[in-house]
């Protein structure tokens, strides 16, 4: 399996539409998130981000504003996203430090291993709030927002893990597959408003974290009989579809599924 990485834009497409615009991407402070930060801000985007990590996230703001020379250095809040009102808090808080939000990237969630027999009521609806609900609470924060700049990009992220049948995930599958939903419901329910809703679906990423906990010679051989290009999937291949889609360029996108997976689902 071939591997292609770097941190480089060059190359690669910018959008004028996003520069100043603000963006708040939760999950944030590392893995997919993290890579959505830097690529927004390298587009001259206005980015805060949510995580429970606060050391992570910090390290990540700071570490960007040096190395790229950004016109706006991402702004860090550390949020529970399980916690509506503080997530609600931390959504004034960056309306208040930046301006109204014009695009939300619902980006967080907990992937951890579960079987059947082990949940129970509480883990089923920690494993909502982390995987599903605060996506519900975030939109409803920034649409007014939105709707009355009558425009606005909202990015939910979904997986590709129900589409395969993936055990031991039943509680994360379900609040996955829940995000279409919920994706094409407030499609029609803000288009009115000019706002596009569309759900974004990662295949296996190669993570840090996917690497270190999930990722063995099976899981390697699965991918290679999965998936129809032969490379790793990257984070950066997740944030480059997130560019367009809170791009003008996309003006007309809305209600869709957009899945970057390397060909497997």
């Amino acid at each position: 399996m071939t591997t292609s990485s770097s941190n480089s834009h060059e190359g690669y497409a910018r959008y004028p539409s996003l520069a100043g615009r603000v963006v708040l991407i939760t999950g944030g402070a590392t893995g997919i998130g993290a890579s959505f930060v830097e690529h927004f801000a390298a587009q001259g985007a206005r980015v805060a981000f949510f995580d429970i990590d606060a050391s992570a996230g910090q390290a990540l703001a700071d570490t960007l504003g040096q190395r790229h020379n950004l016109r706006h250095k991402p702004l860090f809040l550390a949020c529970d996203l399980t916690d509506i009102a503080a997530l609600r808090a931390a959504i004034g808080d960056v309306k208040a430090a930046l301006g109204p939000i014009e695009v939300l990237v619902n980006n967080a969630a907990n992937d951890r291993r579960h079987t059947l027999a082990e949940v129970t009521p509480e883990s089923f609806d920690a494993g909502v709030a982390v995987n599903l609900r605060h996506q519900l609470f975030a939109v409803q924060a920034v649409a007014e927002d939105m709707k009355a700049a009558r425009a606005g990009s909202i990015i939910n992220l979904g997986s590709i893990s129900w589409m395969l049948k993936q055990a031991d995930l039943p509680v994360y599958t379900m609040s996955k597959s829940a995000v279409q939903g919920l994706t094409r419901g407030l499609a029609k329910d803000l288009g009115r408003y000019g706002i596009r809703v569309n759900s974004l679906v990662p295949g296996w990423v190669m993570t840090e974290k996917q690497r270190r906990l999930w990722l063995t010679d099976e899981g390697r051989e699965n991918i290679k009989r999965g998936q129809c290009i032969d490379a790793e999937l990257l984070p950066e291949d997740l944030a480059r579809m997130a560019l367009f889609l809170a791009a003008d360029d996309s003006r007309m996108i809305t209600a869709q599924e957009m899945v970057v997976d390397g060909g497997w689902a």
